[in-house]
């Protein structure tokens, strides 16, 4: 897929309660801050790390900041959990199980004019694979403790999407809930 057909993906337009109501394209959709229908996906190696992810520098928005593992939108007509195996696979170069955890909605506007007003899926997986991630996607990539995380993002805000932000207390309370066991 040429970077022109991933601008021209038409995303899935929602209500607040996810409720699929009509299509656009993506640059549009983030243009007019409709709120759309994303996924987010944690991955942890079996020593309860967070694999994150540095975007790279020429994304649309965010370039340059690290994230969680994996994020991005289903394409109009695909199930949200299929689009979350298959972007997975495209950013990180890996593969593993995930299991849906929760959802949130959040509004941002950026510098450049474009706004993310999503309906977020947040899905969680264990895999202690190497990542290879797709350059045009990904600059870095590593595995950091949520303390550690925690603790640089209270410090160094400025270097975290704000979507990361906004989902990191959800994700830890999702995990000192058990609903994650750290076995590949």
């Amino acid at each position: 897929m040429t970077k022109q057909d991933k601008m021209d993906e038409f995303l899935v337009l929602v209500d607040d309660t996810d409720t699929a109501w009509g299509k656009m394209e993506k640059m549009e959709v983030h243009q007019l801050g409709l709120l759309h229908r994303a996924f987010s996906v944690f991955v942890f190696n079996t020593k309860g790390e967070l694999l994150m992810q540095q975007r790279a520098s020429e994304k649309y928005h965010s370039g340059g900041l690290w994230t969680n593992t994996c994020c991005s939108h289903p394409r109009f007509g695909e199930e949200t959990d299929f689009a979350a195996d298959r972007r997975l696979k495209e950013e990180m170069g890996i593969s593993c199980n995930l299991s849906y955890g929760f959802n949130f909605m959040y509004k941002v506007s950026f510098e450049n004019g474009l706004t993310e007003h999503e309906f977020d899926h947040v899905y969680f997986g264990v895999c202690d694979d190497i990542a290879k991630p797709d350059p045009t996607e990904v600059q870095h990539s590593k595995y950091i403790s949520l303390d550690a995380l925690i603790s640089d993002i209270k410090v160094n805000p400025q270097l975290y999407t704000e979507w990361l932000k906004l989902s990191i207390a959800k994700v830890v309370n999702h995990l000192q809930h058990g609903r994650l066991s750290f076995v590949a």
